[in-house]
């Protein structure tokens, strides 16, 4: 998934014509902070909430302003993390898309990362979650997924994090079961430390036999 598989056709850039007041009523109506600022497709920079309310006469159109605008971008062809990374170092709620001759093409919004990274971590696909910690030097893929493939499941996501101050590794892996015993028991056998899991419906299911049984018990 790249940036311009991404981009909003719903907010408008500004112009250097605009007025600062026109930039904060554009940004209430989309619910953004940042809009960028855009002459006959050129990209001249980013302008947030902040710097609109430091304007001595907002009312002027932003070209009249002395502004000291930074640019920030993504190429079109880039991938959605690099369009994360550019969100989130510099805090931004918008972020613009350029050609590769540099050109302005659109902007992505923070709700449409969010809706694309979780398509890609298959969010929304019924499934549990499993987190494995394991030193960094045991990571091996291939052997986790062969016992999850095992159990007669598959691994629609996986994603890495490193625990702060140490050489351990946080492994998450979404399947595509509600189930997660059996994985869960051949993880154990094969001594890997299971953090955390989140059966979803399998929780529900798991309560219910309990309660049938119960009921049963009581019924004799």
């Amino acid at each position: 998934m790249i940036a311009e598989d991404l981009i909003s056709n719903e907010i408008p850039p500004l112009k250097t014509s605009d007025s600062g007041l026109k930039a904060l009523t554009w940004m209430e109506e989309f619910r953004v902070s940042h809009l960028p600022i855009v002459n006959h497709q050129d990209l001249l920079g980013v302008i947030s909430e902040e710097d609109i309310f430091n304007l001595n006469s907002p009312e002027d159109a932003l070209g009249n302003h002395r502004l000291s605008l930074y640019r920030p971008y993504v190429k079109s062809h880039q991938h959605l993390y690099e369009v994360i990374k550019i969100a989130t170092e510099l805090n931004l709620s918008i972020v613009p898309v350029i050609d590769t001759n540099e050109k302005y093409l659109g902007l992505v919004t923070m709700p449409d990362l969010v809706k694309a990274l979780a398509t890609l971590a298959s969010v929304k696909d019924t499934g549990a979650i499993i987190v494995l910690e394991l030193n960094e030097r045991d990571y091996n893929l291939s052997q986790i997924a062969n016992i999850v493939e095992s159990n007669d499941c598959r691994i629609l996501s996986v994603y890495l994090r490193s625990v702060p101050d140490s050489t351990k590794l946080d492994v998450v892996l979404k399947l595509n079961r509600t189930d997660l015993r059996g994985v869960l028991a051949t993880f154990n056998r094969y001594n890997y430390t299971v953090k955390a899991s989140y059966m979803e419906t399998g929780y529900d299911e798991d309560m219910r036999e309990r309660f049938d049984l119960l009921m049963n018990y009581l019924n004799m």
